[in-house]
């Protein structure tokens, strides 16, 4: 009902393509949210950043992109409202453009000493937002394997509100939990390990924290699969009929915090907290790589590392596919278990396999607690 409601506050019937304005009329309201909410963490540091990444902050550059961000979100906007007959997109991307400069835009001082504490996470929230969007949606829309699926495809809003479910308030997904425990490594770590391993290149301690995590993860993955409980929460994460880039945030808080601590554990007795960080970073860029709605693969690099086409057999509701490739990384983890599916083609069809779940984010939370009843 939510998306119906925006796509018809904001849409037409108008030709969407390159040179119509509409483009134009996304990037003007994307940037003008953005904007307007790094203004935002400038003036109430202490409640909406994370004090994780305060001290890390080149903040010049940040100033700069902010303004940088105001003066292309009114570009764009005025773009828009030329080429198109409906000016809602322009005009709020405009207007969020010009509430962040009367806020006093990328000049806002910060005054006063910061505090450790929690924090909301506006400034990780809209960074990851900027970023994923800057790297994946160009791909979507230049080399997408299903055409016809929009960057707006059904659904899009409920992924939307799990991708903030995982940066805002409900950090336990993130800062609050992940970052956190890599401080764990001095209690946990095993010296002699730790020393051993710091011994080698460094390069050569990524990929072994790597191939660490995707052994661990496989099995957890694969219970999460097999174990009826567990299947219920994982099962939210297997709904999304098509999928993107932002489809891969759509998880349980139970599967995402299972998963991400089954992988921490081990890496954390024997590797230090940099190559720890290094491999979060890894994997968020590439687990939202292989949810992508992206045609093209290297064929030489396919028998090495999950690309794309590998992991949709993975949320495929056609039988031959269904509890297939579980691990996140390195196709060969799947081969040495049996459960390694990969053939030319791409799946036609996504989702759950004769089962339904609650169509919104809150009972989709809840029901996962309770007995849920399958239909075929």
């Amino acid at each position: 009902m939510i998306e119906q409601k925006i796509n018809e506050f904001f849409g037409d019937a108008e030709s969407t393509g390159f040179g119509t304005g509409w483009w134009s009329g996304i990037l003007s309201a994307f940037f003008g949210f953005l904007s307007f909410g790094g203004v935002l963490c400038l003036h109430f540091p202490q409640l909406l950043s994370s004090p994780e990444l305060r001290p890390h902050y080149p903040m010049h550059t940040i100033r700069v992109l902010i303004q940088c961000l105001i003066v292309a979100a009114i570009l764009f906007g005025v773009i828009s409202t030329i080429l198109r007959k409906k000016k809602i997109l322009a005009l709020t991307g405009m207007l969020l453009a010009i509430a962040a400069t009367a806020l006093g835009g990328s000049s806002v001082q910060i005054n006063g000493t910061l505090r450790d504490g929690p924090g909301i996470g506006l400034d990780w929230f809209l960074l990851d937002l900027f970023l994923m969007a800057l790297i994946y949606v160009p791909l979507e829309r230049l080399w997408p394997q299903y055409p016809k699926q929009g960057t707006f495809r059904n659904e899009w809003t409920l992924d939307v509100v799990y991708f903030m479910s995982t940066h805002l308030p409900l950090q336990i997904l993130s800062f609050l939990v992940l970052l956190p425990a890599t401080q764990a490594t001095k209690y946990l770590g095993v010296p002699v390990l730790q020393h051993s391993i710091a011994r080698i290149p460094w390069l050569l301690q990524f990929f072994l924290a790597v191939v660490v995590a995707d052994v661990a993860e496989y099995f957890i993955h694969l219970a999460l699969h097999k174990v009826p409980f567990l299947w219920r929460f994982h099962a939210v994460h297997h709904s999304s009929k098509a999928l993107d880039w932002i489809a891969g945030s759509r998880s349980h808080f139970v599967d995402d915090t299972l998963v991400r601590g089954f992988i921490l554990v081990p890496l954390m007795f024997g590797f230090s907290q940099t190559i720890i960080l290094a491999y979060l970073i890894f994997v968020t860029l590439h687990a939202t790589w292989t949810h992508c709605n992206f045609g093209p693969n290297a064929k030489w690099l396919e028998k090495f590392l999950v690309m794309p086409r590998y992991h949709h057999w993975h949320h495929t509701s056609q039988k031959e596919g269904i509890d297939k490739n579980f691990a996140i990384h390195f196709p060969w983890i799947d081969k040495i278990f049996g459960t390694y599916y990969y053939p030319d083609a791409w799946p036609e069809r996504y989702g759950l396999d004769g089962e339904e779940i609650a169509p919104d984010f809150f009972r989709q939370t809840i029901e996962p607690f309770t007995k849920r009843r399958k239909s075929a």
